[in-house]
């Protein structure tokens, strides 16, 4: 088992990506020795080098093949402004990661696993909705609805920070038009910071699993681009099998719709007493999700 830096390219952009190999005499190997490749990223203004580098390397050593990948505009990847999200762009670097990661020597380009988490858990089931060429499916605390977060978060935000993001949300979108630099929004803070994610105990959190490519803002317009997500919406026609793990005490993604996304796509569902950074390593609750996504991918695939 190994890690290697690699390129690839979404949209005319270069992405950066880590490929980790998996583990000698791997129990999802096919006849020519090929195994399955996980491809995964992070969620909202995430990068590969803030706790999905544990996840993966359990994932390889179990004997799969996991390619990690930065999104355009962040981490080490290419892409100006810095710190730009945009949901349609990450879905298709998602379907650009999964045809390099294919590409790996050693990956059976026939079994190709879609994993994310928080953002991502919900894009990976937008990407998988209508595709037949997916092996699988993990969405972890998935956050799958930009109406429900909307309604989930307001207790924290009040009227007055709503009216403030969305102020900012258009304010930025604006400015991006005119060519001028975009107006920024922190990421996580303390509660009542006006921080996108601002429960009790985020920012630590966060800090504890956060990279040094991460960076503490983003470009306060996907606000507008949220409100209208809804990943739950298709996910009925997801047909390769799927594993939704839902934190039942989440306060940055609405467990609630990620049940009703989960149902509706058939999905095996493991639930935990837990908020929504508590699945990451040196939290309570990663031993538990890793293990569980093991278990599900060698039921399915080994």
């Amino acid at each position: 088992m190994s890690r290697r830096s690699v390129d690839f390219v979404s949209g005319g952009t270069r992405c950066a990506a880590w490929f980790f190999s998996a583990a000698a005499d791997s129990p999802f190997a096919n006849d020519d020795g090929a195994v399955p490749v996980v491809v995964m990223a992070h969620g909202f203004g995430g990068t590969k080098d803030s706790g999905l580098e544990p996840f993966a390397e359990r994932l390889a050593a179990a004997g799969l093949a996991v390619f990690a990948f930065d999104y355009r505009h962040y981490g080490d990847s290419d892409g100006e402004p810095r710190q730009q999200i945009s949901l349609t762009g990450q879905a298709d670097d998602y379907r650009a990661a999964m045809a390099a990661a294919a590409a790996q020597p050693g990956v059976d380009r026939s079994r190709v696993i879609l994993w994310g988490v928080s953002l991502a858990g919900g894009l990976v089931l937008e990407v998988a909705s209508g595709r037949d060429d997916l092996a699988a499916v993990i969405a972890m605390v998935p956050l799958v609805s930009g109406l429900a977060a909307g309604i989930h978060h307001y207790p924290q935000l009040g009227v007055a920070g709503v009216a403030k993001s969305t102020s900012r949300a258009v304010g930025s979108a604006v400015k991006s038009r005119l060519g001028r630099a975009p107006t920024m929004m922190t990421v996580v803070g303390p509660p009542g910071s006006g921080a996108a994610l601002s429960g009790p105990g985020y920012l630590e959190n966060y800090l504890a699993v956060a990279g040094p490519t991460w960076r503490n803002e983003v470009d306060a317009a996907i606000g507008l681009e949220l409100g209208s997500f809804r990943a739950d919406k298709s996910a009925h026609k997801i047909s390769a099998p799927t594993l939704v793990q839902i934190a039942d005490f989440d306060q940055a993604a609405p467990p609630h719709a990620a049940a009703k996304a989960a149902f509706s796509a058939r999905a095996q569902v493991r639930h935990y007493p837990c908020d929504h950074f508590d699945i990451f390593e040196g939290f309570d609750w990663f031993e538990q999700a890793v293990t569980h996504q093991i278990d599900f991918l060698t039921h399915h695939l080994a």
